[in-house]
């Protein structure tokens, strides 16, 4: 078909065809892109992210029973596994069982008996580093964004607000003296507004201490009256105690808040 010529003189055109995809009606046409839109958006929403890290959370403490991990200080570390590679090894399912909620004392204490003090502190801060950057990054993607919300206590509105204008002292703090539990301090640092290398480094750096006094007892509990085994229970007690008498005074900024 061919159009009007111009007023001004202008040669025909000819009107290409209409496609025939373009006759079917707008609703229909888009109907999966928007079914497709809202489950994506229901799967990724906060709280579809937040039962996923349960669900995760929930089966790494399950397999952790089952398998029973702390069997190592009982049968020993497999044969064929020696020197740096069974430290690495070691760093590894530290930092994962870590993440599974397995107490660190008890992970530190097996590096001592396995690798001797030196090796076992490597592997150990390793594996601390490790297991805390895992739950960091596990709670700061699949929980912040739902819990963040909720946090309308006054004692943690408190903590939220010291983490995220003092992250990096804060987190020093909370690895330095042992009141607080590892995987609390990971998660509630997660959901605040944190950032991860003061996180990792306060991390790192704090957990020097108590990890190598733990360390080192593991490595000497065959000879309970060395030395060097009581001065490591000295430094296990001393910050347990100082960190009492810190949260014992404190306690009154905490009800001002």
């Amino acid at each position: 078909m061919l159009d009007a010529t111009t007023r001004s003189g202008g040669t025909a055109t000819a009107t290409p065809p209409v496609p025939a995809t373009e006759l079917v009606p707008t609703e229909f046409a888009i109907a999966p892109t928007g079914l497709a839109a809202r489950c994506t958006r229901a799967l990724l929403s906060p709280w579809s992210r937040l039962s996923l890290l349960v669900a995760l959370l929930v089966s790494a403490a399950a397999t952790v029973l089952l398998f029973e991990p702390q069997k190592l200080l009982a049968d020993g570390w497999p044969p064929q596994l020696n020197g740096a590679a069974a430290s690495v090894v070691f760093a590894v399912a530290y930092g994962l069982c870590t993440v599974a909620f397995v107490p660190r004392p008890l992970l530190n204490l097996a590096a001592g008996a396995l690798f001797g003090s030196q090796l076992g502190l490597g592997a150990s801060l390793a594996g601390t580093v490790l297991g805390a950057g895992i739950a960091f990054g596990l709670g700061r993607v699949l929980g912040q964004d739902a819990l963040r919300p909720l946090l309308r206590g006054r004692w943690i509105k408190a903590a939220d607000g010291q983490l995220s204008r003092h992250g990096f002292r804060s987190m020093m703090a909370a690895r330095l003296f042992p009141g607080v539990p590892f995987w609390a301090a990971n998660y509630c640092a997660s959901v605040s507004r944190m950032g991860w290398f003061p996180f990792l480094l306060a991390t790192g750096l704090g957990s020097i201490p108590n990890t190598a006094a733990y360390v080192v007892a593991g490595a000497r509990a065959s000879t309970p009256t060395s030395p060097a085994f009581l001065i490591a229970m000295a430094f296990i007690a001393l910050p347990a105690l100082a960190g009492a008498i810190i949260a014992w005074r404190k306690r009154h900024h905490f009800r001002d808040r």
